[in-house]
């Protein structure tokens, strides 16, 4: 059998550059990369969108679906970053980690939507606290969270890019910002589905002057657990059975966490460049805090759809990521 061939379609942009760098130097893949002329060019693109047995959609949810016309061989199987199909049921949602029932339907899928990045770490500490019946699946849960500026695709990292050091008197960066906060934000449905929750989160997002990391906060009352014992411990067993054959989780010891911090702080960068989620828990009995701590174009993009090519062509899930 010869390598795997792959598609990146969207191949200059922020994710599709960092899968390329992925997948360089791989021996079992080989990846097909369309000339700079021929990018637009409907009939090119279709010719490489129906010769490959994966083809990676890293392009805006318009560009994408007008990929997905383009394709009219049934072998050509398709992993879409972008975020219009990821809480469609004809699409497997790719996030492996969810168990190990949904590996397997990444495995077989023709369609996986890859995740969107704030989603990574709410539903990974979220979801077993439910299934293990910790947290109650009505609790009214907020997320705040913060990212580096590539996150918010080209138009923020112009924006960032672009900073008026004199107008900012001689400091070039753009400040801590809030945004999406004219209207829902386009994670907060997949959050909402995957999690397991019975209400949508309430969700922040905001954004500093880091080019990539990630890290998501989701402070819980103690009320919103169920009985009245449960501590940071607890949290940590239902965790560390969820994920003891899961790769690219790491998980945090709240008997041991001095390791995760950075004089006594919990910083954004820890896992930059890396393509593992980081979970931990803090707090006392008022409630806690589960924090996940991730490189937002790593697990939170081309990292996870390199997780999910590499189980859809029958390589090892970590395979060039580890």
């Amino acid at each position: 059998m010869g390598k795997a061939r792959v598609f990146i379609d969207g191949q200059e942009g922020t994710t599709g550059l960092r899968i390329r760098h992925m997948l360089d130097g791989r021996d079992d893949v080989d990846v097909l990369l369309i000339p700079p002329a021929d990018r637009k060019n409907a009939a090119a693109r279709a010719d490489y969108l129906n010769q490959v047995d994966v083809a990676i959609l890293c392009l805006p949810d318009a560009a994408a679906a007008e990929a997905l016309e383009l394709i009219d061989n049934s072998a050509t199987r398709v992993i879409d970053t972008s975020t219009a199909r990821r809480v469609d049921p004809q699409w497997v949602y790719g996030l492996p980690e969810i168990g190990s029932d949904h590996r397997d339907a990444i495995r077989h899928a023709p369609r996986v939507a890859n995740c969107g990045c704030y989603p990574v770490s709410f539903i990974l500490a979220v979801r077993p606290l439910i299934e293990a019946g910790l947290l109650r699946r009505d609790a009214p849960l907020t997320i705040n969270a913060v990212s580096g500026y590539s996150g918010g695709g080209r138009k923020m990292i112009e924006a960032y890019d672009a900073s008026d050091p004199a107008a900012r008197e001689g400091d070039a960066r753009l400040p801590f910002s809030l945004y999406g906060l004219l209207g829902e934000h386009k994670h907060v449905a997949e959050m909402w589905k995957f999690s397991l929750t019975e209400q949508a989160p309430l969700f922040t997002p905001s954004v500093v002057h880091a080019f990539c990391g990630m890290v998501v906060s989701i402070p819980i009352p103690a009320a919103h657990f169920t009985g009245t014992g449960v501590d940071m411990s607890d949290v940590y067993a239902a965790w560390s059975t969820a994920y003891r054959d899961a790769p690219m989780v790491q998980l945090v010891d709240p008997q041991r966490p001095d390791g995760a911090l950075r004089s006594a702080f919990l910083d954004i960068d820890r896992l930059s460049y890396g393509n593992c989620v980081e979970l931990s828990v803090w707090g006392d009995e008022r409630g806690l805090v589960l924090t996940g701590r991730l490189d937002n174009l790593g697990k939170g993009a081309s990292g996870n759809a390199v997780q999910c090519l590499n189980l859809m062509l029958g390589f090892d899930e970590a395979t060039g990521l580890l």
